[in-house]
């Protein structure tokens, strides 16, 4: 199994959406090394951390699930979509997706400043200046500890 931090904003698509519409399609990632991890790397059953991006403050809102594997993106090929892609066909997609289920929403926010503070997740990409991936692999071990940060009362 592999773990996963995926960025939304929630003000686009939060956690709150996700628990109300159960699953999800993760349309519009425009990076190449994003789509990679979800091409190549994202299997069915892998967690994810939902965090809440381009907000005050930006945090870990909950999990979900990865419960379909990369398909091509149809937002690549609408043009009526800010996902928009001229250069992608069906022969040729470019852009992919994958779908995710909700799993919970965190009693607890965990915040972006309480991630730095936290000395066992130092390492996380996320953490790392510069580092704006939509879609980021973390380790096993940071995702329990984000999980319980989360859980705590």
């Amino acid at each position: 199994m592999n773990y996963w931090l995926m960025k939304s904003e929630p003000t686009t698509y939060g956690i709150d959406t996700l628990k109300k519409e159960r699953k999800t399609g993760w349309d519009g990632v425009r990076n190449y090394q994003a789509r990679n991890f979800m091409q190549k790397e994202m299997n069915i059953g892998d967690l994810v951390i939902f965090y809440h991006s381009n907000c005050k403050p930006p945090g870990a809102a909950g999990i979900a699930r990865v419960s379909k594997k990369a398909y091509p993106d149809p937002t690549a090929l609408d043009p009526k979509s800010p996902y928009y892609d001229p250069k992608a066909t069906k022969e040729k997609p470019i852009w992919h997706m994958v779908e995710v289920e909700f799993v919970e929403e965190f009693p607890h926010y965990v915040s972006l400043p309480e991630i730095k503070t936290e000395e066992s997740l130092k390492e996380m990409l996320l953490l790392r200046k510069g580092m704006r991936l939509s879609i980021q692999p973390i380790t096993a071990a940071h995702f329990k500890k984000i999980s319980s940060m989360g859980n705590r009362s």
